[in-house]
């Protein structure tokens, strides 16, 4: 089984992340879907894309939940029915969920890549980063800070912020694999601490 890495963030708060090595064949063993769940997997057209959502129901499953207990809103926001906050993301070979008994959370996972830099100024004051000379560091900071307004996004959770003008991430050091965010939207600040990882080529970037 690949699960590939668990994080205990806190005592109420952890991460688990797969790698994604099996065929849809294996995933689907001893994992019950919901007919909404099954007819979702039967609309992807990528079988990527269905490895994925069924790897994370193996995610639920070492979590100790069940498709069944995996809802979402009208905003597309996943929701657990016992009440813990869970967010999910998927990356080509990696998926992930952080879930929390306390907190509201979030959490994605990108592939490093070279494009992040050209499109930069879409989600972020690109200024505070011209001093980084080299490339790869700016792609890496670059794809934390678009990992960081994700995960802030997905705990609002409404579809209405802007990453550029809504979402702030405080700087940070590589080395701290830590920083600070906050939501500013409608006269409202919200704080939140922001973790980070790199691994294989990814950046997987979690914030409560």
């Amino acid at each position: 089984m690949p699960l590939y890495k668990t994080i205990h963030v806190n005592d109420f708060t952890n991460v688990l992340i797969w790698r994604i090595e099996e065929p849809l064949g294996d995933l689907m063993t001893d994992i019950q879907l919901t007919e909404n769940s099954q007819n979702r997997l039967n609309s992807m057209k990528s079988e990527l894309h269905q490895r994925g959502f069924m790897s994370i129901r193996h995610l639920l499953k070492v979590a100790g939940y069940t498709d069944a207990d995996l809802q979402y809103d009208e905003f597309g926001k996943p929701h657990l029915k016992d009440g813990n906050s869970i967010s999910i993301t998927h990356s080509f070979t990696f998926t992930a969920i952080i879930v929390s008994t306390k907190d509201i959370v979030g959490i994605d996972i990108e592939m490093q890549r070279d494009k992040i830099v050209k499109i930069a100024h879409k989600f972020t004051p690109f200024e505070e980063y011209k001093t980084i000379a080299n490339h790869s560091a700016l792609v890496s900071k670059l794809t934390i800070v678009w990992g960081a307004k994700e995960s802030l996004y997905k705990i609002y959770g409404k579809k209405k912020l802007l990453f550029l003008h809504h979402i702030y991430i405080e700087d940070f050091v590589f080395d701290n694999l830590k920083t600070t965010g906050q939501i500013r939207y409608e006269g409202t600040t919200t704080n939140h601490s922001i973790h980070f990882l790199e691994f294989e080529g990814f950046t997987c970037v979690y914030a409560f």
